[in-house]
């Protein structure tokens, strides 16, 4: 078999960007130990060097703990690379040998196993097919028990460019191993609670371990969304990589600051993160508006999505903090190791760094206090066809689907590594849809809104007016019963489990997309007050103030005129939606579980105390008629002999 050495020409490039093996040094930590094509032009397939943009690459491809399991899958998304346009979608198959089973042990290999990662980069989101078709080869190339054999990698380059194509996202393959089926049995009637999280762009955890359910889980959620897998997550992890404190040192030598403040763009301002504070007023982070200037460079290469700069070609100014706000993370995570964390020398470089990409981001939506965006409505040739967004950059469908929900720094991360903590606080971070398998990222439960704890199937929101909002309405809980009943009704037939259309995975998609096409036509309608409340007053009039409700209200949707404009369970009140309610309100308040428990327990007392009771009065009575039979047959002897 073929063996490193002296790259070839770069083969023609496809959906599948690179294969890359990780290892675990055990004085290095992890790093790269091949590529193919390499990550860097001109070096060789065995070089550690890394992108800039995908410095965290190694530590997403071999997952925190992962010597705990002999082997699992990841998945995770890259930033795109200086002047690429989407995301990369990552797909990690990782295994762990015991070292003296190698047949070519090398000299690094100090330890008693060795652990390594086969990974695929590619550009289109097709997690369940990638796992499948890298579980077998991650097996044949540890079977090999001589890691530089490497020519079955290139082979799989070859063949996943060759086999893979755009028109797989069009068919059911794109949900291969993402199961809502699995999902609404676990969550039950929370299921809808995390899709309304999501549509209000929150900062959402998700946490458990083995990372292979985490990003399954979380991409199940996702999956619910219309087109969202498909076509929703190329602008899902457009972030900075933090620099380290030797960048940092060269950085503030090389860029003078003048005056502590930078120049963005009008366009770039407006749509940055922008949150409503108390009373109504909109605040960028923890920076204030100011009239001063400075240039700093940035990446001139860099793409934009809709290649359009600020109407208008103003400029406004935001001023950079002398030092890190309180809500910054560096004293959020006093609890790492400090050997973890890159300590950034230079005071407002996150703050730097989000300027800048503001600077290279066009405006793809206009605050309430900009002018209107007018759009001209696409022709109704079709439900299925896509047409580019021209708000939202994305491929969308008649509907408006999917929602521009990841997109202006509101980011998917299917599993976030350690190193990337300070994303939960950077300033051009909005929001999060992530996945983590290390507790420290439970224990910070300030940086974000939700944490769910998969394993417990438990939603912990932590704000109580955020509480108030999700609480599902009376037709939202006929819903997620609806869901409930028709999933569990036929679970004792294993041969058929899952394989019908009612209660299947395709059937729980299309419900949840029905319920959202039921939102959207609802917002459209004059006079809808009494139709809204179906879906929660308070939830929409939060859902209007999101940066996917104002991207999607931007344009006209015509399919939506064929939608039935309310909720679908809407009708009258009964006594059993008084029994869902109290259902409901025992599985999630904790008084709830707490009452839940005592009966239960007080149940398990009463039925053990009966039987006990049971047996003492059944061993009594028989013990008394045993001996009333003996003093009877007793007096019977001493009467005959009497009468003898």
């Amino acid at each position: 078999m073929e063996k490193r050495g002296a790259p070839p020409a770069a083969p023609p490039r496809g959906p599948v960007l690179h294969i890359v093996v990780v290892g675990f040094h055990h004085k290095k930590g992890c790093q790269v130990e091949f590529s193919y094509p390499p990550l860097i032009p001109g070096e060789g397939h065995d070089s550690h060097n890394l992108p800039e943009e995908w410095k965290y690459l190694p530590f997403l491809a071999l997952p925190d703990g992962a010597h705990n399991y002999q082997e699992d899958t990841v998945f995770f998304h890259l930033p795109p690379r200086c002047g690429d346009r989407t995301t990369v979608y990552g797909v990690s198959c990782y295994r762990q040998i015991e070292a003296k089973a190698l047949k070519v042990r090398q000299a690094d290999i100090t330890r008693e196993t060795v652990q390594k990662s086969v990974c695929v980069l590619s550009q289109l989101p097709l997690y369940g097919l990638l796992q499948a078709k890298l579980q077998l080869i991650t097996h044949a190339y540890f079977e090999e028990k001589d890691f530089s054999q490497i020519s079955i990698l290139k082979e799989l380059y070859d063949h996943m460019n060759s086999s893979l194509g755009g028109t797989l996202l069009e068919g059911s393959q794109v949900y291969l191993g993402l199961s809502p089926r699995d999902l609404v049995l676990h969550f039950r009637h929370k299921v809808l609670i995390l899709f309304k999280l999501i549509l209000l762009e929150k900062k959402v955890l998700f946490y458990i371990s083995p990372v292979n359910r985490l990003v399954g889980a979380l991409m199940t959620v996702l999956s619910l969304f219309p087109g969202m897998i498909e076509h929703g997550l190329t602008d899902s992890s457009h972030y900075r990589p933090r620099k380290s404190v030797s960048e940092d040192a060269g950085l503030q030598e090389t860029t003078p600051w003048l005056d502590n403040s930078t120049s963005v763009s009008a366009g770039g301002i407006s749509n940055t993160n922008l949150g409503t504070g108390k009373g109504g007023k909109k605040m960028a982070g923890n920076h204030s508006v100011e009239g001063q200037k400075a240039n700093i460079p940035f990446c001139q290469s860099e793409k934009t999505y809709n290649g359009a700069q600020s109407s208008n070609g103003t400029v406004q100014h935001l001023e950079v903090p002398s030092r890190t706000s309180p809500e910054s993370s560096e004293s959020d995570w006093e609890t790492l190791d400090p050997s973890i964390l890159e300590e950034s020398s230079m005071k407002g470089e996150c703050e730097k760094a989000a300027l800048e990409q503001v600077e290279n981001r066009p405006s793809e939506c206009l605050s309430s206090e900009s002018l209107p965006i007018t759009v001209q409505p696409q022709a109704n040739t079709g439900h299925m066809v896509l047409v580019p967004g021209l708000i939202s950059g994305l491929e969308e469908d008649q509907y408006g689907m999917p929602l521009a929900i990841f997109t202006k720094g509101y980011l998917c991360l299917p599993y976030m590594a350690l190193q990337q903590h300070h994303l939960l606080s950077d300033v051009t971070v909005r929001g999060f849809v992530a996945g983590a398998t290390n507790i420290l990222f439970r224990q910070q439960k300030h940086l974000s809104d939700a944490i769910v704890e998969i394993e417990d199937a438990h939603v912990q929101i932590h704000d109580p007016e955020l509480r108030k909002i999700l609480n599902p309405t009376t037709a939202d809980l006929r819903f997620a019963d609806y869901l409930v009943k028709h999933v569990t009704e036929n679970r004792d037939d294993v041969f058929l489990d899952g394989t019908g259309w009612e209660g299947g995975d395709e059937w729980i998609r299309a419900q949840f997309s029905a319920y959202l096409h039921a939102l959207l036509a609802s917002v459209l309608q004059p006079d809808n007050e009494k139709t809204l409340s179906d879906f929660g007053t308070a939830f929409v009039a939060a859902w209007k103030n999101t940066h996917n409700y104002r991207v999607w209200n931007s344009n006209k949707h015509p399919a939506l005129a064929e939608v039935h404009s309310s909720h679908p369970f809407q009708g009258q009140y009964s006594v059993s939606d008084v029994k869902l309610r109290l259902s409901h309100s025992v599985q999630n308040s904790e008084r709830g579980k707490k009452i839940g428990n005592v009966m239960v327990s007080t149940s398990r007392n009463v039925v053990q105390t009966g039987k006990a009771v049971g047996q003492s009065v059944g061993g009594a009575f028989t013990s008394a008629k045993s001996a009333m039979s003996s003093w009877f047959s007793t007096f019977t002897q001493s009467s005959q002999s009497l009468g003898d």
